[in-house]
């Protein structure tokens, strides 16, 4: 079974970067985001608008290009979860996580026997299609693929102990505009605002030895929580990086002819 890089970062005590893709439906982002220098992207089955076929083709190509595929999948219901991870994803994000018997659901789902209940089906897109024996692969895949929780509940924030108790739970990523949304934050510095409530979950991950990470498009507060000791950093997604791009080339362009023209 292929070794999951980026697990392999955050074992080491190293930060990671990536980001979220959530429209473009091209095999080739994943190659892009490994020239950009990413170590990992999210496909994101939450909010974006993926099949299963197409998180195949987006998986696959990733996994060739040497960054780990992850994926959010829409919820924590075994099918949604098992069949990412036949397909090849390296990892999981669970969204709108609360409770620890959800967690503890969810490991069972993720993980072979015995530490969950996922049905095993080896020759697949996890396995590269080749044959392996089944024990070894189980074994294998339990260590290498990664179980993210995503916070951005206030009960998960006040459970957060309770939550990250569970064995299995390979990381946390903060999901800033929901957690603000479940806190009631109306304040036009919603960062400035959250930073208790991250601070918090933060501080209980470094207290289990437990990697966390952010998910946001302020590159100021990536580089701020890096420094307070996250690690699994998340920037921006695909329709940002577009916009961006397309608008600075755009807008430079028309500066320049007002310039030549006045």
């Amino acid at each position: 079974m292929k070794p999951n890089a980026l697990r392999r970062l955050l074992n080491q005590g190293k930060s990671a970067y990536g980001t979220m893709i959530q429209d473009l439906r091209t095999p080739s982002i994943g190659q892009i985001m490994a020239q950009a220098g990413c170590d990992f992207v999210f496909f994101d089955m939450e909010h974006g608008p993926y099949n299963l076929e197409t998180i195949a083709d987006l998986v696959r190509v990733t996994r060739l290009s040497g960054i780990t595929p992850l994926v959010r999948v829409p919820d924590a219901q075994y099918h949604l979860i098992s069949r990412v991870l036949d397909l090849g994803a390296q990892g999981i994000m669970i969204p709108r996580v609360e409770t620890r018997a959800q967690v503890e659901q969810i490991v069972e789902c993720a993980t072979f026997p015995p530490l969950g209940k996922r049905g095993c089906s080896v020759n697949k897109g996890h396995n590269e299609f080749l044959p392996q024996n089944p024990l070894q692969f189980a074994e294998q895949a339990n260590r290498e693929n990664l179980i993210i929780l995503q916070i951005e509940r206030r009960q998960a924030v006040e459970e957060i102990e309770e939550i990250l108790s569970v064995p299995g739970v390979g990381a946390t990523v903060i999901g800033p505009n929901d957690l603000a949304l479940s806190l009631g934050v109306r304040s036009d510095d919603m960062l400035t605002a959250l930073e208790g409530p991250i601070q918090r979950v933060l501080d209980a991950c470094l207290d289990q030895d437990i990697p966390s990470g952010i998910h946001i498009g302020n590159l100021e507060w990536l580089s701020e929580w890096k420094h307070r000791g996250m690690r699994l950093l998340c920037y921006s997604n695909d329709i940002n990086f577009l916009r961006t791009g397309a608008a600075n080339g755009i807008r430079w362009l028309r500066d320049r002819e007002m310039t030549q023209t006045s």
